[in-house]
C-alpha cells in the first residue's frame, strides 16, 4: 500500500483518463479515511493526510493539463 501512495506524477501521466478518475476517487476515500483516523486519534501516520491531499493535486492538474490540451487542439482545427 506504501507504494500506491508514493505514485509520483510521471507514473499518473501514463494513465488513461478512466484510470485517472479511478486513482482520483480512491485518493479522495483514502483523505477521508485518513482524516477521520486522525481526529479520533488511530492514524499512526499522521503525514498521510498531507500527501493524500498532495496526490490529488497531481491528479487533478494532470487532468486539467489534458482537459486545456484537448481544447487547444479544437481550436487550432476551428482556426485552420
Amino acid at each position: 500500500m506504501a507504494r500506491k501512495d508514493t505514485r509520483r506524477a510521471d507514473e499518473l501521466r501514463g494513465m488513461s483518463d478512466q484510470d485517472l478518475a479511478k486513482e482520483l476517487e480512491e485518493a479522495y476515500r483514502q483523505l477521508f479515511t485518513s482524516r477521520l483516523q486522525l481526529s479520533t486519534r488511530q492514524l499512526a501516520n499522521t503525514s498521510l493526510p498531507r500527501k493524500t491531499r498532495r496526490r490529488l493535486a497531481r491528479i487533478k492538474t494532470i487532468q486539467r493539463a489534458r482537459e486545456l490540451a484537448s481544447l487547444h487542439e479544437v481550436a487550432a482545427e476551428v482556426e485552420s
